[in-house]
């Protein structure tokens, strides 16, 4: 950076709301590139936002810390967010009824290959063992699988970077695998990009359909319960795989 705009720069860098301004100027840049590709899913909103953080992060040399206390109010609004998720899932009560048990059979094999498979792909890679327990709960949203890699002896902070990039690349590419998949029913879309993809799957599936965005805000939590309770029962057995 030339010194007039590190001098503006260091002087903005004091205001604790900096943080928050950047992060809604940056989706609200992606978002508008999203919108003039058509929706394309290559161009999520959440990735260019990202983007678009990293490298005025790396240009400006400012650390995550000082931009995450201006930002932390947005970290604040994913419970309330998560929870008005029930709103929409209340107009669809009738369905999940119905469809009760095939869900929880669902809910149980999506969370379990979760897990599993992420490890192994770790092990497979040569992971250390403290990464490969961050992967374990990479499908869960943010603030859960945090909490869950802290107590299991990963490492909370790659858990947080993993969590994203699996939320994104569900984002990104669910629409495909449906198609050559063939799975054109929405409450089936919706639960398993949520179990898949938590919070930014569930963002984009609110974007294509209410009922899509229903379940997968159903998936979305019940997969952040199930996996805090199965990940400490089977960490005997993950122990001895490491």
């Amino acid at each position: 950076m030339t010194p007039p705009l590190q001098e503006i720069w260091v002087y903005l860098a004091t205001s604790p709301l900096l943080g928050l301004a950047l992060t809604l100027l940056a989706y609200q840049a992606a978002l508008h590139i999203h919108q003039r590709s058509g929706n394309h899913p290559l161009a999520n909103p959440v990735l260019l936002a990202v983007a678009f953080l990293i490298l005025l992060l790396q240009l400006t040399g400012t650390p995550y810390q000082t931009y995450f206390d201006g930002a932390q109010f947005v970290h604040f609004l994913l419970g309330p967010a998560t929870v008005a998720l029930a709103i929409p899932l209340h107009a669809q009560f009738r369905k999940v009824k119905a469809m009760l048990l095939p869900l929880l059979a669902a809910l149980l094999a999506g969370s379990l290959t979760a897990i599993v498979s992420a490890m192994a792909i770790g092990k497979w890679m040569g992971a250390s063992p403290a990464s490969i327990l961050s992967l374990a709960p990479k499908s869960v949203t943010t603030p859960i699988a945090m909490g869950i890699a802290e107590g299991i002896g990963g490492i909370p902070s790659l858990t947080a970077g993993l969590v994203i990039v699996t939320g994104i690349f569900g984002a990104v590419v669910y629409r495909y695998l449906f198609t050559l998949m063939r799975v054109r029913d929405p409450a089936a879309q919706g639960f398993a990009i949520g179990l898949a993809a938590h919070g930014i799957g569930t963002a984009r599936a609110m974007q294509v359909d209410q009922q899509t965005g229903a379940f997968a805000a159903l998936a979305m939590s019940l997969n952040g319960l199930l996996t805090a309770l199965l990940i400490p029962l089977l960490l005997p057995l993950i122990r001895a795989f490491l």
